[in-house]
């Protein structure tokens, strides 16, 4: 499976990353634009082709479990024909809660890129690191703080507007 190359440093799968998270912050936008927190979500194979995508909708859903990770991951799933997504890359906006890092780990996806942390429901090293967590089997990779500013800026701007 390919990795990510350090900071600053060109490969092609930097390319594919920032493409990811590039398309993760659109469907994040559109999340605001109906009124849900700004969340968006991709799952990219490992020829960096996106499966799988997702924005929050719980409340134009009204559904508790329509984050973006899940949704993402339900299409990746389907697409791909198979619950394993070992060889897949799951990039969102927002640091996964416990309930979006445990669906990643449950469908076994090889790696969690994510932009802004989430100092009160990460699940991915913040507040907890499901992930990571020994007692859990699988394990993938984890990657914080990408493109974080820009993630964070769309966070603040809708939370600022709704107070």
């Amino acid at each position: 499976m390919a990795t990510f190359a350090a900071s600053g440093e060109y490969n092609e799968m930097n390319d594919v990353r920032e493409r990811a998270m590039n398309r993760a912050l659109e469907l994040a936008e559109t999340a605001a634009m109906a009124g849900d927190t700004p969340v968006g979500a991709v799952v990219v194979d490992s020829r960096g082709e996106v499966v799988g995508e997702g924005f929050n909708r719980r409340d134009a859903a009204k559904d508790p479990f329509a984050h973006a990770e899940v949704e993402a991951v339900r299409q990746a799933a389907a697409k791909l024909g198979t619950w394993n997504l070992a060889e897949c890359t799951l990039v969102v906006t927002l640091e996964p809660c416990p309930m979006c890092a445990g669906a990643a780990v449950m469908s076994h996806v090889g790696r969690i890129v994510f932009g802004a942390w989430d100092e009160k429901m990460g699940a991915c090293g913040s507040v907890w690191d499901i992930p990571r967590d020994p007692h859990v089997g699988f394990m993938p990779e984890v990657i914080g703080g990408v493109d974080e500013s820009r993630c964070v800026a769309l966070l603040r701007e809708f939370f600022s507007s709704k107070r």
